[in-house]
């Protein structure tokens, strides 16, 4: 293209579609921007209503929890049963299960009130209703009160597996949490900050061991007394364990005794004494196996290998 040709028609024709394009492009910026605005104002307000839906649910989720907890615990107090006298024994053993909260023992004592009947009426709903298998009046009756017996007893049931469960987590991690202990009180701190370092460092490991730490610490922190938190601790687990620990921890601040020593004596015992278990568990393999072996690993290898023989057998005589 030569602009020298271009006569005044054609520059004003150039001029023209210049202006056009580029007022074409002027339009298109804007409306691309102003479009990307209202994309990112109606992501904004799908966010923020998101948000207040969320905050709207986790309210009403809250209230639903809050009314149906003042409900359970309006029922337990009209039935005394927070007076009763195995209260405080249930009491600490949901203490031992790690339920510490206010509402533990209402929640237990209405799941031990509600469980029986509930389960009573399902069974007898499937027994006389449903009727899936034909039984005798006493067949009924006799598996309705099973029913409600184990309803009775399934709230016991899960609290002494969670009690089990929670000492067993405290049982591994009692050893690794001696050794930092050791280390800590080598550094020079004390024992209010050498649990609260534990606790953080033995949460991934063992929760169990970190949570009770952690509560002592914070007990060290607003008791009186020392002793009084460190017993504490032991009555919350009620192990052997760990009640030799807080005897450690008790005879070194009075005596003044080396407390590293002392714990790395304990870590070194309850690392081996953890390691017999396991092999007295591996020598007991044996012969728990054997039961297994006799019902389901034998009786399948014969039939792979007398399966042919048989049916070869069976073939011949047949043929005769």
């Amino acid at each position: 293209m030569n602009f020298g040709e271009f006569n005044d028609v054609d520059w004003l024709t150039f001029l023209a579609g210049f202006s056009v394009l580029a007022v074409y492009g002027a339009l298109w910026f804007v409306l691309a921007e102003r479009n990307q605005g209202m994309k990112r104002d109606k992501a904004l307000r799908a966010y923020v209503l998101n948000q207040q839906g969320q905050l709207v649910k986790s309210k009403r989720r809250q209230s639903l929890k809050t009314n149906t907890r003042s409900f359970i615990r309006v029922i337990i107090e009209k039935l005394n049963l927070m007076k009763s006298h195995h209260a405080d024994a249930i009491a600490q053993r949901l203490v031992l299960a790690g339920l510490r909260s206010k509402d533990s023992l209402v929640i237990y004592l209405f799941c031990k009130l509600v469980m029986p009947i509930v389960l009573g009426m399902i069974a007898g709903f499937v027994l006389f209703v449903i009727k899936p298998v034909e039984f005798g009046m006493m067949g009924k009756v006799f598996v309705a009160m099973l029913a409600v017996f184990i309803g009775s007893k399934l709230p016991d049931i899960v609290v002494k597996q969670l009690v089990k469960k929670r000492q067993l987590g405290v049982m591994l991690g009692v050893p690794d949490a001696l050794d930092l202990m050791v280390i800590c009180a080598e550094a020079g701190l004390g024992l209010a900050a050498s649990l609260k370092r534990v606790s953080a460092e033995m949460a991934a490991a063992s929760p169990e061991i970190a949570d009770e730490f952690s509560l002592t610490a914070a007990e060290l922190g607003f008791l009186p007394e020392r002793r009084t938190a460190l017993e504490n601790l032991a009555r919350r687990t009620d192990m052997q364990q760990i009640r030799s620990v807080v005897n450690t921890l008790l005879q070194s601040e009075k005596y003044g005794t080396p407390l590293a020593d002392s714990l790395r004596i304990l870590a070194d015992e309850y690392r081996d004494e953890r390691m017999l278990k396991a092999e007295e568990k591996a020598a007991k393999l044996p012969a728990t196996l054997t039961v297994p072996m006799v019902l389901f690993i034998l009786p399948s290898l014969f039939i792979v290998l007398l399966a042919p023989a048989i049916f070869q057998t069976l073939d011949s005589v047949s043929g005769m």
